[in-house]
C-alpha cells in the first residue's frame, strides 16, 4: 500500500514545489491541507486547485476562522499574552490549530508522515513538530527546507523543470506570515537592525503620523472574553475583525522589535496587530478594577510563563493546561466594559466600568464622602515596616552598613 504524506499547504512556491518533491523523495501520495485562520490573499478554492495541479493526490481546505478567534486568540487576551511584553504571539498562536488539523487529516487519509515547510532556523518548525509530537506520536515528519537543504534557487529551478503552475517571477524582498490576530515581517533589508521600516510594509495598519479624528470604542467583556463592541453583540471572530479594522485605521498595533528566537538566535520582526493591542489594552484595564491584588500579582507571572510557553511551542503540554485553568478561574469576575480611544497609533483606556469592580469611591476619594478610617495607617506602617526597622539596628549594632 501506497504511504500517504500530509503536507501543511500555503499555495506558495516553497509548499507548491513540496508535492512533487516530496512525492519523488518518499515515494508516498501526498495529501495537501491548507487551514483558513483568516490570512486572507487568494481565495482558498484556487489554492486547493493548485495543490491538485501541482500533483497532490487530494487537497482540502478547512475554514479554521471561528475556531481559531474562540479557542486560541481568546485565551492570548485572557493571559494578557505579549511575548517579550510586547508581541502578541501572531504566528505561534496559529501553529497548533494547523498541527491540530494536519493530524485530523493524516487520520482521515491515511497518512503516515507529516510535512511543513518551515527551515531550520526559524520557531515554526519546534512548533509544528513539537505540536505533533504530542498529539500524534507515530507520525513521521519531513521538513524539505531543513532536511533537503533546499533552498529558493533550487526550488524555483525545479518548478520551472516540472512546469508546476505558479509564479516563480515575482520575489517579495520580505518574509511575511499573517492571520486574524496579526501580521509578521521579516527579511529583507529589516535584517540590517539600524534600517527604520518604510511605510509599504505595512498592510494592516494606516500610517499613524496622518491627520485623522479619534475613534472612540467600548468593549463589553464576559468572564474576560470580550462579547459586545459600542453595545453590538459579536463573536470572538467578529470582534476580532472589527477591532483590527477601527484600531488599523488609526495606526494601532505596529511594532519594530528584536526578539530572542527560541532556537537561540536574535531576529528582528516588525508586526502589525491592531486588533490584539486593542483586546489586549482593553482587557488589562478591566482586570485592574475586577481582579484582587495578590492574585493580579501572580497573574501577571503566569500570563509572562503562558506568552512564552506558546511562542516555545508548548501549546499542547501540562505545563500550559494547568496554566489555563489558572487562567480560566481568574477571570470569573472579569466582566464589564472598557472605553478605548484609538488615535494616532495608540490605544488610551479613557474609562472602565463593572458590577464586580472592586473600586470603592468612597475608599478612593480625597473628598467630602470619604470612608477610609486613616487612623488605622499608622499602625499598619509602623508594623508593615518593622523587619526592615529590626534589620537595620541590628545592622547598625553589630557596624554593618547599608
Amino acid at each position: 500500500m501506497t504511504e500517504r504524506v500530509v503536507l501543511a499547504y500555503s499555495g506558495g512556491l516553497d509548499t507548491s514545489v513540496a508535492i512533487p518533491y516530496l512525492a519523488e523523495q518518499t515515494g508516498a501520495e501526498v495529501i495537501a491541507v491548507a487551514v483558513d485562520v483568516g490570512q486572507g490573499g487568494e481565495d482558498l478554492e484556487v489554492i486547493r486547485q493548485r495543490a491538485l495541479d501541482c500533483g497532490a493526490a487530494e487537497s482540502e481546505v478547512v475554514d479554521a476562522r471561528d475556531e481559531f478567534a474562540a479557542e486560541y486568540c481568546l485565551p492570548a487576551v485572557r493571559a494578557n499574552s505579549l511575548y517579550q511584553g510586547r508581541y502578541p504571539l501572531v504566528s505561534a498562536l496559529s501553529r497548533p490549530l494547523i498541527v491540530k488539523h494536519l493530524v485530523t487529516a493524516a487520520r482521515k487519509h491515511g497518512g503516515t508522515i507529516v510535512s511543513h515547510g518551515c527551515t531550520g532556523k526559524g520557531n515554526d518548525q519546534v512548533r509544528f513538530e513539537v505540536g505533533l509530537g504530542a498529539l500524534a506520536p507515530d507520525l513521521r515528519i519531513v521538513a524539505p527546507a531543513r532536511d533537503y537543504a533546499w533552498t529558493r534557487d533550487k526550488a524555483i529551478a525545479f518548478a520551472e523543470e516540472k512546469g508546476l503552475p505558479i509564479d516563480v517571477s515575482a520575489k517579495s524582498p520580505y518574509s511575511i506570515d499573517q492571520n486574524l490576530w496579526g501580521r509578521a515581517v521579516e527579511t529583507g533589508f529589516l535584517e540590517d537592525i539600524w534600517n527604520p521600516p518604510i511605510e509599504d510594509l505595512y498592510s494592516y495598519t494606516a500610517d499613524p503620523a496622518q491627520p485623522r479624528d479619534a475613534d472612540e470604542v467600548v468593549i463589553t467583556f464576559d468572564a474576560g472574553n470580550p462579547v459586545a463592541i459600542d453595545g453590538e453583540t459579536v463573536t470572538p471572530y467578529q470582534a476580532i475583525v472589527e477591532l483590527n479594522r477601527r484600531a488599523g485605521a488609526q495606526g494601532v498595533g505596529r511594532l519594530d522589535m528584536v526578539e530572542d528566537r527560541l532556537v537561540g538566535i536574535k531576529s528582528r520582526e516588525v508586526y502589525e496587530a491592531p486588533g490584539a493591542i486593542a483586546l489586549i489594552t482593553a482587557h488589562q484595564e478591566l482586570e485592574a478594577v475586577t481582579v484582587e491584588r495578590d492574585l493580579a500579582r501572580f497573574k501577571r507571572s503566569v500570563d509572562q510563563r503562558w506568552g512564552e510557553l506558546v511562542y516555545d511551542g508548548l501549546w499542547f503540554s501540562p505545563l500550559k493546561d494547568a496554566l489555563d485553568a489558572f487562567v480560566d478561574d481568574s477571570q470569573q469576575h472579569v466582566s464589564g466594559e472598557v472605553r478605548l480611544t484609538l488615535h494616532g497609533g495608540r490605544v488610551t483606556a479613557t474609562g472602565r466600568r463593572s458590577e464586580a469592580s472592586l473600586y470603592d469611591f468612597g475608599m478612593a476619594t480625597y473628598d467630602t464622602g470619604d470612608t477610609f478610617d486613616q487612623s488605622l495607617a499608622k499602625g499598619f506602617v509602623q508594623l508593615w515596616g518593622l523587619p526592615s526597622k529590626m534589620s537595620a539596628e541590628r545592622d547598625a549594632r553589630l557596624g554593618g552598613a547599608r
